[in-house]
């Protein structure tokens, strides 16, 4: 049992820690922007995308129709310069980034791996966008570099995820999961909490479900209400609320207890910029939100895995 003094980190498998312990210095992400598209916006699926993205929420500033080296290269400098960072993961964050062909998904991928301190790649992706040629090209991939794929789910409930307009279903995300890890490659799950009409056991249940799954890394975020979106009309309206902080850090400490111990917490916030954001006005405080999780964490003197 941990006491009340131990470092936050200690209470929990990051990210960050766990990277500067692997290599040795401190490794940070770079986000890159491969202009990748999206199956449940360009009409295959759907259109629109799903009922909370605002697809400006996380683009990269930098990007600006620039190559993916120039991305790169830019970003390096920027991150040396904010975080004194040693190493580097070079990251395809923005749409869904295996929604490709091999062809240009090899040279997207080996132009962001083109620097001598990029130590890795991680690929951000819904999971029915791994086809068969994309899975053969990030196995040869993870036998060359440190690689982790990142699968959007957000809710564990099918009903759930018709709602918004996700347009993928459970069954899509456990066969990408159990392809990519057959293949060995890491692997990391996005979900979100205070998503409308769930409780708090049915986010458990997604919890739940990604343990079973054995899920290798996560990402828990907060539903906030972005401008433009139908989610904000809904908001507008009244259908849907939003979290507070203390309720939000109380979810996110109910995940981390039953969370095994080696899973990696990528991150348990969500934000964006304030022009963008609708609500909740705390989520733009990513290191309020931060620290309302670890107080939480203090107060009960709990930790990931304490209820495994």
């Amino acid at each position: 049992m941990l006491d009340s003094t131990s470092k936050y980190f200690e209470r929990y498998n990051a990210l960050n820690q766990f990277l500067k312990d692997k290599f040795g210095v401190k490794v940070y992400k770079v986000s890159l922007h491969g202009f990748f598209s999206c199956p449940n916006r360009d009409g295959t699926k759907g259109l629109g995308g799903c009922i909370y993205c605002n697809p400006e929420s996380n683009l990269p500033s930098r990007a600006c129709n620039k190559p993916v080296k120039t991305q790169l290269l830019e970003g390096i400098d920027g991150v040396k310069k904010r975080h004194h960072a040693d190493k580097f993961i070079s990251y395809f964050q923005h749409y869904s980034n295996t929604y490709s062909d091999a062809k240009e998904l090899r040279r997207l991928y080996l132009e962001a791996l083109d620097h001598p301190d990029v130590v890795g790649l991680a690929v951000s992706t819904r999971p029915d966008c791994i086809n068969d040629d994309a899975l053969k090209f990030l196995e040869e991939l993870n036998g060359k570099t440190y690689l982790w794929v990142e699968l959007g789910l957000q809710s564990a409930h099918d009903g759930t995820l018709k709602f918004l307009n996700r347009h993928h279903t459970i069954a899509d995300f456990t066969r990408a999961i159990g392809r990519l890890r057959a293949s060995g490659i890491l692997t990391c799950a996005h979900v979100i909490l205070g998503l409308p009409g769930e409780t708090r056991a049915d986010m458990m249940d997604t919890i739940d479900f990604l343990v079973a799954e054995k899920i290798g890394g996560i990402k828990i975020h907060n539903l906030h209400v972005l401008k433009d979106t139908p989610l904000a009309k809904m908001y507008a309206e009244g259908a849907v609320k939003t979290l507070s902080l203390e309720d939000y850090a109380c979810l996110v400490v109910d995940c981390l207890e039953r969370l095994p111990k080696e899973v990696l917490i990528h991150r348990f916030n969500s934000h964006s910029p304030r022009w963008m954001t609708v609500a909740p006005e705390w989520s733009i405080n990513k290191l309020g939100t931060m620290n309302a999780v670890h107080d939480e964490l203090l107060r009960r003197d709990s930790w990931q895995g304490k209820g495994k």
